[in-house]
Parts: C-alpha cells; structure tokens; sequence
C-alpha cells in the first residue's frame, strides 16, 4: 500500500478502467468522486487492499476484473 500515491489510475484485471486513487486511509483505496457510478456522485467510493494484484508505474492493478468491484460492494464487503 506504501507505493500506491494520490492519482494513480485503477484498472482491473481486464485493463477496464476502474477509478482513480484519492488516497489511502488504512487497508482502503479511496476513489476520487468522479469516479463514482451515477447515483452514487454524493460519497466516496472504497477499494479493499485484498483486491490490489500489482502496482506498476503509476498505475494499481486489481487482481479482479473491474466490473467485480461495484458487485463486490453490493455484497457488503468493503470496497
């Protein structure tokens, strides 16, 4: 998590664009709001450090692929 910075683009195991890193607050990425999902622009979005695969450059790689993530949240988890 130390590697990950403010800015870093999200992708998921399928190169599909997932968010970008506001910053991290413990074993969570905190999404920038833009990346919200419509209907969802009001609050931040979360990403687990379980879900992180690789950090190469400046890019985070999630070792699911990126339509998981919203799934992942829906089910509770910390996303």
């Amino acid at each position: 998590m130390a590697e990950i910075k403010e800015h870093m683009k999200i992708i998921g195991k399928d190169g599909a664009h997932v968010g970008t890193v506001d910053r991290v607050e413990g074993d969570r990425i905190k999404l920038t709001r833009t990346d919200s999902p419509a209907g969802h622009e009001d609050h931040h979005h979360y990403i687990d450090r379980k879900l992180v695969g690789a950090v190469e450059g400046d890019v985070v790689k999630l070792s699911v692929n990126a339509s998981s993530v919203p799934e992942t949240e829906a089910s509770g988890a910390k996303v």
